[in-house]
């Protein structure tokens, strides 16, 4: 029975966080502003670079999955590169270099202005997330934060920014993939919706 009860209250956790989350009109407009700011950088053409480390490394190439591939509707691929997939680049910048600048070496290479630098952190103080995300500014691109705890060093960085508060990397982390998956379908959406997408 103990380990039923366990499970009981990270279930009960885990959706206390998303009740909170959604509960505060400010994270709502922030993801609002977030999907704006997605779908109007593919209507100009532009891309996406998203990045994070650990979790938030896999929840970066689930998004760049539900961009380029689909989501729910048959639709044109959009842009989008998940910065942390490529091994060869990562292993050779962080020997080469140092692994701070694995994300930023790409943004330098790969980022345009008016492209958007799509950033995950739990904490928003990774030295690797933070240079990363000073080089985008730098360069002209927008950065969308998605982060937690209180946002370490991003908010300042940061254009738009989506901070799910709280003290566990794993709740905080599922409610990320949340924010993803909506973020996702308002840009998959507006983008089947207003003629821009063409059919498969």
């Amino acid at each position: 029975m103990a380990n039923i009860e366990i499970i009981r209250q990270i279930f009960e956790d885990s959706i206390n966080h998303k009740k909170n989350f959604i509960s505060k009109e400010t994270n709502v407009v922030n993801v609002l502003k977030a999907a704006d700011s997605l779908y109007n950088a593919y209507k100009r053409g532009n891309k996406v670079l998203v990045f994070g480390n650990g979790g938030s490394a896999s929840d970066s190439q689930h998004m760049a999955a539900e961009l380029v591939v689909r989501l729910e509707k048959e639709r044109r691929s959009l842009p989008c590169i998940a910065l942390n997939t490529d091994s060869a680049i990562l292993t050779a910048c962080g020997n080469d270099y140092d692994f701070t600048s694995i994300f930023s070496r790409q943004i330098e290479s790969l980022g345009n202005k008016g492209d958007i630098a799509f950033v995950i952190s739990t904490s928003g103080k990774s030295p690797n997330i933070i240079k990363a995300a000073t080089i985008a500014k730098k360069n002209g691109l927008e950065i969308i934060s998605l982060t937690g705890r209180d946002g370490g060093e991003l908010p300042s960085l940061s254009d738009i920014f989506i901070l799910v508060e709280g003290k566990s990397s794993a709740r905080i982390q599922e409610t990320h993939i949340l924010i993803i998956h909506i973020l996702c379908k308002l840009v998959e959406d507006r983008i089947c919706s207003d003629g821009i997408s063409r059919d498969i």
